[in-house]
C-alpha cells in the first residue's frame, strides 16, 4: 500500500499516512496518459478562427455591370471569393467541433496514474492543516519555504476556502483547487501536489466507486 509523509504547517515530518492502491498505486502506462491529455485540451479548444463567406460579407447587392456587352467577363458581385474583398471558400468556421471523445473510465484511469507517478517520485506531500494568523501572501510563502517544495505545486483543498485563494493569486508557483476540480493537466504541470489531510479521504470518497 503506497504511503507519503505527513508535514505540519511548521514544516515539520509528523509521520505517514496509507494511500489507496486503487488510485495512487496504479503501473503508469504513458499511452493511456497521452490520450487524455489530448482530449482534455481538445475539449477545452475553442473555435476561434472565423472567416465570412461570399453571402456574410457585406455589400455587393448589385451586380457590377451588365451581363452582356462590355467584354468583360460576367460577375453578379463583387463580394464573390475571386474578388478582392468577397467572401472566402472553405475558410476555418466557427461551428467546428474540436472535441474528443475518451472512455470515462480510462480518463479516470489516467488521473490516478499520474498521481501515482506522484507518489513515486516522493512528490506527493500532505499537510495537517494551514491556519495561518492572517490572511495574507506572505503567510503561504513561509508555509512553501517550510516545506520540502523545489519548484512549482498544486495545493489540493476539500472544499472551497476563498481566502486561500486569494493568498495565493500572486503567486506563479502554486496553483489552489479542490479536491473536485482536480484534473489531468494539472497533475502534470505542477512538479509537486500537496494534499490536505482532509483532502485524502475526500478524494477516497469522491473516486469510491471507480
Amino acid at each position: 500500500m503506497p504511503n507519503v509523509n505527513v508535514y505540519n504547517q511548521e514544516g515539520t515530518k509528523t509521520g505517514n499516512v496509507d494511500l489507496n492502491a486503487a488510485h495512487f498505486g496504479v503501473t503508469v502506462n504513458a499511452g493511456l496518459i497521452h490520450e487524455a491529455v489530448v482530449a482534455q485540451m481538445a475539449n477545452a479548444r475553442q473555435p476561434v478562427a472565423n472567416t465570412k463567406a461570399r453571402g456574410e460579407v457585406r455589400g455587393g447587392g448589385k451586380k457590377p455591370w451588365r451581363q452582356k456587352g462590355t467584354g468583360r467577363a460576367r460577375h453578379g458581385s463583387i463580394r464573390s471569393p475571386i474578388w478582392v474583398g468577397g467572401g472566402v471558400t472553405f475558410g476555418p468556421r466557427g461551428d467546428r467541433n474540436y472535441s474528443v471523445k475518451i472512455n470515462k473510465k480510462a480518463k479516470r484511469k489516467a488521473l490516478f496514474m499520474a498521481l501515482s507517478d506522484k507518489v513515486v517520485q516522493e512528490k506527493l506531500l500532505v499537510l495537517e492543516s494551514f491556519k495561518p494568523a492572517e490572511v495574507k501572501t506572505k503567510a503561504l510563502t513561509e508555509l512553501l519555504r517550510k516545506l520540502p517544495i523545489k519548484k512549482s505545486v498544486l495545493y489540493v483543498i476539500p472544499a472551497s476556502r476563498p481566502e486561500l485563494v486569494q493568498m495565493a493569486r500572486n503567486l506563479d508557483r502554486i496553483h489552489v483547487v479542490t479536491v473536485n476540480t482536480l484534473n489531468l493537466m494539472d497533475v502534470l504541470k505542477y512538479d509537486t501536489l500537496l494534499f490536505e489531510s482532509e483532502t485524502v479521504p475526500a478524494f477516497e470518497t469522491l473516486f469510491k466507486n471507480a
